[in-house]
């Protein structure tokens, strides 16, 4: 019986606990103290993120572009699902974003949004796919990640500090604190 267990431990496909990501399967995230708090030494490539916060406009995207403009050199889309927003074009391409390599996805109802996210991620035709869900279960969430990693695709969303009570399949989760203008605070709530 242990034989049979120490080699399912050996097989390379099973995560353990406090396995931390290869630095090959990170993203830097452009800041040095953040890279230094993220396992492997940067955003979890191939595996959902989730943004945490209250107040929308305190600089979470900022937190993300120097990665983005990075992703956006490698031939890959970005894929933008529902943002509350239209991004800003001129800022974006100041931040080094490939503008040529990024889409915009406006479902026309919002039960679609989670789908087109999942189809997206599990493509593998883009690096990152980011969208701001209003609600999305634990079934629903688990998909996500699965799609991610299939599609070897950063997923992100950004989501209401609220859903920090709920649980979550995310490598990684952070809670954003602050006001429009002033600095941002950085929590880590979850990392593996």
């Amino acid at each position: 019986m242990s034989n049979a267990v120490d080699e399912l431990l050996r097989e390379s496909r099973i995560w353990r606990a406090g396995d931390n990501y290869d630095r090959g399967d990170c993203l830097p995230s452009g800041f040095a103290e953040l890279d230094a708090a993220l396992p492997g030494g940067g955003w979890p490539n191939g595996a959902l993120t989730e943004l945490l916060h209250a107040n929308p406009g305190i600089g979470e995207l900022q937190l993300v572009l120097p990665a983005l403009a990075r992703l956006s050199r490698t031939g890959r889309w970005i894929a933008l699902v529902a943002p509350p927003q239209i991004p800003y074009a001129p800022a974006l391409a100041a931040h080094g974003v490939d503008l040529s390599r990024l889409l915009l996805v406006h479902p026309r109802a919002g039960s679609d949004t989670l789908w087109a996210l999942e189809q997206a991620m599990r493509s593998g035709s883009c690096a990152a796919v980011l969208a701001w869900p209003r609600r999305a279960g634990d079934k629903q969430l688990r998909r996500l990640q699965l799609a991610a990693e299939t599609g070897r695709c950063w997923g992100l969303l950004f989501r209401d500090a609220t859903a920090a009570q709920e649980r979550s399949p995310a490598a990684l989760r952070i809670a954003l604190q602050g006001e429009v203008d002033t600095d941002t605070r950085v929590d880590l709530l979850k990392v593996q």
